[in-house]
């Protein structure tokens, strides 16, 4: 659970304290985790950001541990000497770890012209490294052990290491390393134009997040004197899908429970600043307000009727908002003002490079659906299935239609025709098949190539709808 501050004003309640934050509940299946990335959710506490957004320099990590389980007995093999050459402040290597029941008073002598450096905190305190001995000569082997100037107070040397994350974040090019210095540790620095990716925080304090300028406000650029109860910011709602799909430019954005189409805006917004091609299914009845369905009643509309479909949350609200969030044309037809803000500020006018479908889902019979009379009602959902991606097949025909990703053959006497057209395309990853032979099926089947999926239609379809009470 995320904590979100996103009413810095506070809300009003009575006898209690002003409210200014709401909260996100991320729901992890099997593998799924937030990936690192560059957000800064809560200014001024970034690992590596300053608050200016420009890149804090690299630092080493201390070699000594602080904090908890820090002290001596708080582990079984961090408690060794450091051998340093006293005259040129060079580290010679490091002894063996010391058991608890040793002193130090009785451990091994230092090399000749080396000063046995132990893990000492400031108070005296024993304390422990954060490496064992064996790791400590292996990291210092690879330069990933460094050693700074002598402390002329305490006559100590600071020592710092590069971490498993370090070298992780050298790998993927946001640290680069620039040689060894004259100690022999690496010269590791921010790659030029990068910043370092960080773990996300559980309490969100940016003022991007506020409901108000950039959720209701906002909105109202898109859809002057329309109004809708509490819209999410647009900004909370683009990192917090930035965090499972910013790395996956192809992901697949369900939003079962659309409002006003932030989470549609939002993905869009991600493909705006890498160039990806997420795809975003929204999800939303056409509800009216209680309030306008009293002043509807009155005027005696009633559900269906057009004037009272016309200012349902659907036609009102989702659709408007996306189209003018893609075009930049508000729902009055004029250019919207302003930019967007944040982590890609550009024109609202400019709209954005992407494509949007409105579907209407309607009742069918399953009578007609099974024998092949509804497909023009149904066709979108193939299309959906298939990945939505490129052109559909909205009409019948007496034989077959192939598409960009998908295809359907109508009649199986043309299997054969249907099956070189599937193999010459080689972007056809579904092939639905009209029949209710479920050998003729398995035989269409068998000469599609592995790449495609088949399903059969109308049985595959239709089980997808039957309520399992009462069976059996």
């Amino acid at each position: 659970m995320v904590t979100v501050l996103i009413n810095p004003a506070g809300a009003s309640i009575i006898d209690q304290f002003s409210r200014v934050d709401e909260h996100l509940l991320f729901v992890h299946i099997g593998s799924a985790r937030p990936a690192r990335t560059i957000t800064d959710t809560t200014p001024g506490t970034s690992t590596f950001l300053r608050e200016d957004g420009e890149a804090k320099p690299f630092t080493w990590e201390p070699f000594q541990r602080s904090g908890g389980n820090s002290r001596r007995q708080d582990t079984k093999a961090k408690f060794f000497p450091v051998y340093i050459h006293e005259d040129t402040g060079l580290i010679a290597g490091c002894g063996d770890h010391l058991p608890l029941e040793v002193d130090i008073s009785d451990a091994p002598a230092a090399p000749p012209g080396c000063i046995a450096q132990w893990p000492i905190k400031k108070d005296g305190t024993e304390a422990c490294w954060q490496l064992s001995a064996p790791t400590f000569r292996q990291y210092l082997a690879e330069g990933r052990i460094r050693i700074g100037r002598r402390n002329a107070r305490t006559g100590r040397w600071g020592l710092s290491f590069l971490t498993k994350g370090h070298m992780a974040a050298i790998s993927n090019g946001e640290l680069v390393v620039e040689g060894r210095d004259e100690t022999g540790a690496l010269i590791v620095k921010n790659a030029e134009g990068r910043v370092r990716t960080q773990v996300g925080k559980t309490m969100w304090t940016n003022g991007a997040y506020s409901a108000t300028e950039h959720g209701s406000t906002l909105l109202k650029k898109f859809l002057p004197r329309r109004s809708f109860p509490f819209p999410k910011s647009l900004y909370a709602v683009e990192d917090a899908l930035r965090y499972y799909i910013g790395n996956k430019p192809d992901a697949v954005v369900i939003d079962f429970f659309a409002g006003s189409g932030t989470t549609m805006h939002a993905v869009a917004r991600l493909n705006h600043q890498d160039g990806g091609q997420r795809r975003c299914i929204c999800i939303t009845n056409n509800e009216v307000s209680e309030e306008e369905q009293g002043e509807l009643r009155a005027q005696g509309y009633r559900p269906g009727d057009a004037e009272w479909e016309k200012v349902g949350i659907c036609e009102y609200i989702t659709k408007p908002r996306i189209r003018a969030a893609f075009t930049g044309i508000d729902s009055d037809g004029n250019a919207i003002e302003g930019n967007y803000r944040f982590t890609d500020p550009f024109p609202i006018a400019d709209g954005f490079e992407e494509n949007v479908e409105f579907f209407d889902l309607t009742y069918e019979s399953p009578r007609r659906v099974a024998h092949n009379r509804a497909f023009e009602s149904i066709g979108p959902l193939l299309w959906l299935k298939a990945g939505a991606r490129g052109q559909k097949i909205e009409e019948a025909t007496d034989s077959f239609a192939v598409a960009d990703t998908y295809g359907v053959l109508f009649d199986l006497d043309t299997s054969a025709e249907f099956i070189a057209k599937v193999m010459q395309r080689e972007s056809v990853e579904m092939a639905y098949i009209v029949t209710d032979d479920d050998r003729r099926f398995q035989l269409v089947c068998k000469e599609l190539p592995h790449r495609v999926t088949p399903v059969r239609l109308y049985e595959s379809y239709l089980n997808n709808f039957e309520i399992n009470a009462g069976r059996g």
